[in-house]
């Protein structure tokens, strides 16, 4: 399978053509309830994260990004439920992050609204790569911290002239505010930010490592991963969506500049 393209057909049939291990991060979104339209396509979800795992590399990241729907006054749990079936199958889940919106749900009397969207982030075996993002604003910057040790009968003293200087900025946390994508000018019902979708690629994958989005809409994960020196598979099962994401990386490659340029765009053959 070409690098660095956009393969219109069922992501499920098409990682069977990717080899074992190949894959250093995914990062995708499904159309998950019925909180999302999606020009009626299903998808197989067990099957899905079957393949997923087996083409992911050891040490590899997947990105799920999910929420649930509110259905006769209860959620359907349907993010969690995934997320159990990851670890089912041999994943680890490494950590539950938060995605805050700054658009929320419709106004309801019975419950507060609803903000965020969950980011699983599933490890096969032991994460390999982290690139964590500084910048979160250190209140004491700048200042002189001293810390604590334990001394060989168990209590702790405090150290004496030593300590470290805080810097300015620290890693975040794990709940990214980050607002919708605002200027969608594509018809796409979700577009991903692609703030958002850059974060995780700095942070779970290297340069020239190989960044896969299984359901890539409008193409905002290959977008980004191009924008930042990584390579790219992106599949979509829409024709429309294959054009929009084609525009945007054609738009990419010769006006906005890459470190590197792929040798072709374009969508392939539907695959059946």
């Amino acid at each position: 399978m070409e690098i660095n393209k956009i393969y219109q057909g069922d992501c499920l049939e098409l990682m069977k053509q990717i080899d074992n291990n190949s894959i250093d991060l995914v990062i995708t979104s499904p159309p998950y309830d019925n909180l999302r339209e999606y020009k009626g396509y299903t998808f197989n979800f067990e099957g899905i994260a079957k393949e997923l795992f087996r083409i992911i590399k050891e040490g590899g990241v997947v990105v799920w990004i999910i929420g649930d729907a509110t259905i006769n006054g209860s959620e359907t749990g349907t993010s969690f439920k995934q997320a159990l079936y990851f670890k089912e199958i041999g994943f680890n889940l490494h950590d539950t992050m938060i995605w805050e919106k700054d658009t929320f749900s419709f106004p309801d009397k019975v419950r507060y609204r609803s903000v965020f969207e969950y980011m699983f982030i599933f490890t096969k075996g032991r994460l390999k790569v982290f690139n964590p993002i500084e910048d979160k604003i250190n209140k004491y910057a700048g200042c002189k911290v001293h810390g604590t040790s334990r001394g060989k009968d168990g209590i702790t003293f405090k150290k004496s002239n030593c300590g470290t200087i805080t810097k300015e900025k620290g890693v975040r946390f794990n709940v990214w505010k980050q607002p919708n994508e605002k200027n969608n000018i594509f018809n796409h019902p979700a577009p991903f930010p692609e703030k958002l979708v850059e974060d995780h690629i700095k942070s779970w994958s290297n340069e020239e490592d190989l960044v896969l989005d299984i359901m890539c809409g409008s193409g905002t994960t290959c977008k980004m991963a191009l924008k930042n020196n990584r390579r790219f598979i992106g599949f979509e099962i829409s024709e429309e969506y294959c054009k929009m994401a084609n525009e945007r990386l054609t738009k990419l490659n010769t006006t906005d500049g890459i470190p590197s340029k792929p040798k072709d765009l374009g969508i392939l053959p539907t695959i059946i």
